[in-house]
Order: C-alpha cells, then sequence, then structure tokens
C-alpha cells in the first residue's frame, strides 16, 4: 500500500478511466478509423500514468520536509521507502513510460512525436524541484499537463489517420477533445489553488512562495470564486448552444446536475472557506467535478446515438 499511495494510485485509476472513456465511449462510437489498435491504445494509457506516477514519486521526494507538516500521516519517503529507493521507483516508471511512448510515435511513424513524452517527464521534473515555489506558474503546469493527457488522444489516433477524405470529421473530433481539454485545465487550476490553500501552513514555513502564501486565504479564496466563473460560463454557453438546441435532453440533465451544480456549489462555499477541512473537502468535489465532466462525454454521445435512431 505504501507504493500504491507514493504513486497516487487514484489519480492514476482516475487518468486511465479519462483516457479510455474519451476512446471507447467517444471516439470509438463514431465508427472512424484510428490510427492505433486496441493493445497500442492500452500501451499510450499506460504510458501516460508510468510518465504521471514518476511524477508524484518525484514530487514526493523534494517535498519531503513540506509534507512532514502539512500531511505527517501520510508522508512515505523517508519514513516507509528510503529516499534511494524513491529514486530508483521515479527512474523505473519515467524511463519504462517514455520509452512506450518512444515505440508508439514509430508505430503511427511520427518518430518525433517521442518528444511529448519527454517533455512531460522533464516538466514534471522541473515542477518537483522548482516551478512549484513559483507564484501560479506551477499551478498552471500541473493544470496545463492534464490537458496534455486529453489531447494526446488526438494526438497519437485521430491526427495520423487523418486524410483529406476525412479531414472535417476528424478535425470536429479532435475540437471536441480540445473543448474537453480546456474544461480539464480550468477545473485542474482550481483544484491545485484549493490544495495550496490546504497546504499553506507547511508552504509559509518551508518558504514558498504559492499564491495562497502571497496572498492570504481570504484573498486567494475570493480570487478562486472569481475563476470559478469562467467553467461555469463556458458550462452555460455550450448546453445553451449546443446541448439545448440539438433537444439532448438527459445530456442537458446530466451536465446541470452533475457538472454545473456541483460547481456552483464551489463557488459559493469557497467565497468563505477558512479551515483545512474546508479545502480538503472542495479539492475533493473538484475531482468529483472533473470526473462527471469527463463522463459527460459518454452522456452527450449516447444522447445524439439515441436521439438520431
Amino acid at each position: 500500500m505504501n507504493l500504491l499511495n507514493l504513486i497516487r494510485y487514484k489519480n492514476l485509476v482516475m487518468l486511465a478511466f479519462m483516457q479510455l472513456v474519451f476512446r471507447y465511449g467517444f471516439l470509438k462510437l463514431q465508427k472512424i478509423d484510428l490510427a492505433l489498435a486496441d493493445w497500442q491504445y492500452g500501451l499510450l494509457v499506460l504510458s501516460s500514468m508510468l510518465i504521471m506516477a514518476g511524477g508524484y514519486v518525484i514530487n514526493d521526494i523534494f517535498d519531503q520536509s513540506t509534507d512532514s507538516i502539512n500531511k505527517p500521516n501520510k508522508v512515505i519517503v523517508g519514513k516507509f521507502i528510503s529516499e534511494a529507493k524513491a529514486y530508483n521507483i521515479y527512474a523505473f516508471l519515467t524511463i519504462s513510460g517514455v520509452a512506450i511512448g518512444f515505440y508508439l510515435a514509430n508505430v503511427i511513424m511520427r518518430p518525433n512525436f517521442a518528444a511529448i513524452f519527454v517533455f512531460i517527464a522533464a516538466t514534471l521534473y522541473i515542477y518537483a524541484t522548482s516551478l512549484k515555489q513559483m507564484l501560479l506558474i506551477g499551478n498552471i503546469v500541473v493544470a496545463l499537463l492534464l490537458s496534455v493527457s486529453v489531447l494526446i488522444i488526438g494526438i497519437f489516433d485521430i491526427f495520423p489517420a487523418t486524410d483529406t477524405a476525412n479531414q472535417k470529421i476528424m478535425g470536429s473530433l479532435f475540437s471536441i477533445l480540445l473543448d474537453y481539454a480546456i474544461f480539464a485545465f480550468l477545473i485542474n487550476l482550481l483544484r491545485e489553488i484549493v490544495k495550496d490553500l490546504e497546504d499553506s501552513e507547511g508552504d509559509s514555513q518551508q518558504g514558498m512562495s504559492t499564491l495562497a502564501v502571497a496572498l492570504g486565504t481570504k484573498k486567494t479564496g475570493k480570487l478562486l470564486f472569481l475563476i470559478s466563473f469562467a467553467p461555469i460560463l463556458a458550462l452555460l454557453y455550450y448546453t445553451n448552444s449546443y446541448l439545448i438546441p440539438n433537444h439532448l435532453i438527459p445530456a442537458t440533465i446530466y451536465s446541470l446536475l452533475f457538472v454545473l451544480g456541483p460547481l456552483l456549489y464551489f463557488s459559493i462555499k469557497i467565497w468563505n472557506a477558512q479551515s483545512k477541512t474546508d479545502f480538503t473537502h472542495l479539492s475533493k468535489l473538484l475531482k468529483w467535478i472533473l470526473f462527471f465532466g469527463i463522463l459527460s462525454i459518454l452522456v452527450i454521445t449516447l444522447n445524439i446515438q439515441n436521439h438520431a435512431s
């Protein structure tokens, strides 16, 4: 369990679920030719999980002092797993993930695409060692990496299978993935800042310059309240422009109940949130919003198919 907790297995399961839903709950249902075979797509998911797991390990290695203050009961590196062993685990996970990426880039005959995996792994290392301590930069980087894990599906599965005959439909599918990548970025950005509020005591003692430390709890909460309107307005626009005009009633109800409703609740609660318990609750809420938001692609796709039939 120590190893599983070190690599944040729950987050990795969420990542795999997200990538599988986009493939089998969206792209496969369009009845189009995709670049990767099912087992090759499984390798893409595995590569994403391995690189992300490596990122969690290296982050814990460099966060030992702050974690001992913020979450002493959850410290693993230096307590249950030695730092030297943690470095070996990090190296194994990252090298394995990047190696699979190199293989997949050659499968689709785009060897230069392997640079994407190297870039993600390098960014995770730089984040853990320096970017995390920079005001807002670290939050944006982590949020962007989650977006890349959505876009990488289009880069490896849609783009190589695109030709002049299917260019329009493939472009449309990629734009939908881009919309979800933007949604994932916004929700994860909110969550990363909330997690900084949760860890502000330890970060402050270690001299880290997070938004929560620089602005304080109240001002950061008010800023999060304002940022939360970006996904709320985007969801209202999407619902009003695409779901309602196409009479996709079940998808509309789903989006309002499971995505927009919880987001509005978050906005209300973050305004006055002050305790660590409040921020832990809101962080978990945002994770569920992301889960249901990603799942909406399946709900909308099935609703369109049933409506058409």
